[in-house]
């Protein structure tokens, strides 16, 4: 079993809060988490999905009274948004005698709603955790290639073959097509929505244009954003913002938009060896949107994001506020990186105290200017180093 990265932090939450909200797509890895933390505690488990399991909350009052003294795991709680009232009258009633932590483990795969639910009824009594696919900590440095040709769905991960790799993502993305998205709420065709996640895959880190991707669809503007809402809300896309800065210059105000994991981008495009993603013209993109994913998904709380690029050109990929300061990091492929003449100016603009470019080597180089070529998980360990850490959301 891959040891997961958020293991520890999960269980200091539970020791530290009532209910404790695991967010995260679909096989991401969320229930074997769950399962594996809930071995080491008295708890019981109910999948919301499984009307056996369902048919126990009928009652919900009833059953969860009777299981006080034990953690429960309450998966794809979104399903039953009726919960969260009682499960606010329970925790505190908890509270009164005594029991201030570790009462429930709640597991969503559908970020904002669930934020929405539990917000309104858990105030002050809930911690939030995001778990994504597997990242670069958490597989062997010799396997940064494989993780961003497969992605970091476990089962395709680990899969057997490329071929069955590949099918796996294919299968996951028929699956949300046809069962989990429609499971949300209004209708959305399947086909219309597939087109319009390959038409993002295609432009994997470009900017938002959803005049261009309406006119391809056949469909509106807002029907475009709602698709858009809907991927981000699933956790499956990432919108990055433009940065925000006062520095006398015409800057883009556009996002970006990426696929966040680089797998499904692949399985999308239906690219499945090395051979074939290095020859493809979306390598680039997706390489950049690999490594944005990373770094993200493993910093500390509190740190902001976003990219920077002025009218004229100048350019940085990823911006951070880190601890009070701001790091700018540009994303090359090339074993041999040389920053950009934009990246340089950019980096200027924003007062940079940091200036990296995060590349697929071994070993930091120095590069003149203050910048620094640095491998992956060295930026991840820098990051980790000098962010603040902030309490739980």
């Amino acid at each position: 079993m891959i040891k997961r990265r958020l293991a520890g932090r999960i269980e200091h939450a539970l020791d530290s809060f009532p209910a404790v909200a695991l967010l995260g797509p679909r096989q991401v890895g969320k229930t074997t988490l769950a399962l594996e933390i809930a071995a080491r505690r008295d708890s019981v488990y109910l999948d919301l999905e499984a009307p056996s399991d369902l048919n126990k909350l009928s009652e919900p009052e009833l059953y969860l009274a009777s299981h006080v003294d034990k953690l429960v795991i309450l998966d794809e709680v979104q399903r039953a948004p009726g919960l969260f009232q009682v499960l606010r009258g329970l925790i505190d009633r908890g509270r009164r005698k005594g029991r201030r932590n570790g009462q429930y483990f709640l597991l969503g795969s559908a970020s904002i709603e669930l934020l929405r639910q539990s917000s309104e009824s858990l105030a002050g009594r809930i911690a939030y955790l995001e778990l994504g696919p597997l990242d670069a900590t958490e597989v062997a440095a010799d396997e940064l290639d494989r993780l961003w040709r497969r992605g970091g769905f476990p089962d395709s991960f680990v899969a057997i073959g490329e071929h069955a790799s590949l099918d796996w993502r294919q299968q996951f993305i028929r699956t949300y097509l046809e069962r989990d998205i429609p499971q949300l709420g209004p209708r959305v065709p399947a086909e219309t929505l597939r087109r319009f996640w390959t038409m993002l895959a295609h432009s994997q880190g470009s900017l938002l244009n959803a005049a261009r991707m309406a006119a391809g669809l056949g469909i509106s503007g807002q029907t475009v954003a709602r698709y858009l809402d809907l991927l981000v809300d699933l956790l499956l896309v990432r919108r990055l913002p433009p940065w925000q800065a006062k520095v006398g210059k015409r800057l883009v105000k556009s996002p970006k938009v990426y696929v966040r994991d680089s797998g499904i981008v692949h399985a999308l495009l239906r690219i499945e060896t090395q051979d074939d993603l290095l020859g493809h013209p979306v390598a680039g993109g997706s390489w950049e949107g690999f490594v944005i994913e990373n770094l993200l998904s493993t910093a500390p709380a509190g740190v902001q994001a976003g990219f920077y690029r002025t009218a004229a050109g100048a350019e940085i990929d990823l911006v951070l506020s880190v601890g009070g300061t701001r790091w700018a990091i540009e994303i090359k492929r090339s074993l041999t990186p040389r920053p950009s003449k934009g990246f340089k100016l950019a980096a200027d603009d924003i007062g940079a105290v940091r200036r990296l470019i995060a590349y697929p080597g071994s070993e930091p180089v120095p590069l003149g200017a203050g910048i620094e070529a640095m491998p992956v998980r060295q930026v991840i360990a820098a990051l980790a180093g000098r962010a603040r850490p902030e309490p739980f959301r």
